[in-house]
């Protein structure tokens, strides 16, 4: 039996962890799991109903009452994203839904639910690359290697524009940066499970290297010991 093997991968919006992450967990074996989809998924469907994001009990028990699934892709890694059954996948990385869900992020009633979730999807998964804000510091603890990857604010709006460009959205860069410092500072001074690397996080900044870089890096260490 193949022994459990768990890497978290943190850092803020456009850091590129997501690209990471995948390639990683597709490099390796192992699956991945993008927590930030989850509460990108909860953010959709506060929008759609007409949620108050700043009524944080409407926000818990909408949670509640929400399924999200993530299920693997069938090429490129990766996984889908489902709410209530449909597939949202593309939907999820809206602008607006990237403009409004670090304010559901930050509710502790709803942290503590996607956490729980999170935890479970490790465990039933076995090795898995998670990524998100929290997971080396909340979600996994003890997995074996937990790395922070960050950029430059300019360069994390440059690679968002860029993302945004290819879904056929078109949004002006000087204020990427501003929505993303924002969403920083958002994220850094929420109470609960703030954006921190945690204390044995191996921190990468990312800027000016390729999401291959970064991947033959990470890789090098993993299988090195």
């Amino acid at each position: 039996m193949r022994p459990r093997l768990w890497i978290a991968i943190d850092g803020p919006a456009g850091s590129g962890k997501s690209t990471v992450a995948r390639m990683l967990a597709r490099r390796l074996g192992l699956l991945h799991v993008d927590t930030g989809a989850m509460y990108r998924a909860l953010t959709l469907k506060a929008l759609r109903e007409g949620v108050d994001l700043q009524d944080e009990e409407a926000l818990v028990e909408l949670a509640r009452r929400t399924h999200i699934t993530l299920t693997p892709a069938c090429s490129g890694g990766g996984v889908r994203v489902f709410l209530e059954g449909e597939d949202v996948t593309e939907a999820v990385r809206s602008p607006e839904v990237s403009r409004s869900v670090s304010l559901v992020a930050r509710v502790p009633g709803v942290r503590e639910l996607m956490v729980r979730w999170q935890r479970e999807m490790a465990a039933q998964w076995g090795g898995v690359v998670m990524e998100g804000r929290d997971v080396g510091t909340v979600i996994l603890p003890d997995a074996q290697l937990k790395v922070f990857l960050t950029a430059s604010p300019e360069e994390r709006a440059r690679r968002r524009q860029q993302d945004l460009l290819a879904q056929g959205y078109r949004v002006d860069l000087e204020r990427l940066v501003q929505e993303i410092s924002e969403r920083d500072r958002l994220d850094r001074s929420r109470p609960v499970a703030p954006l921190v690397p945690a204390p044995d996080a191996w921190v990468i900044d990312s800027s000016g290297l390729t999401a291959e870089e970064v991947v033959e890096m990470i890789t090098a260490r993993v299988l090195g010991g």
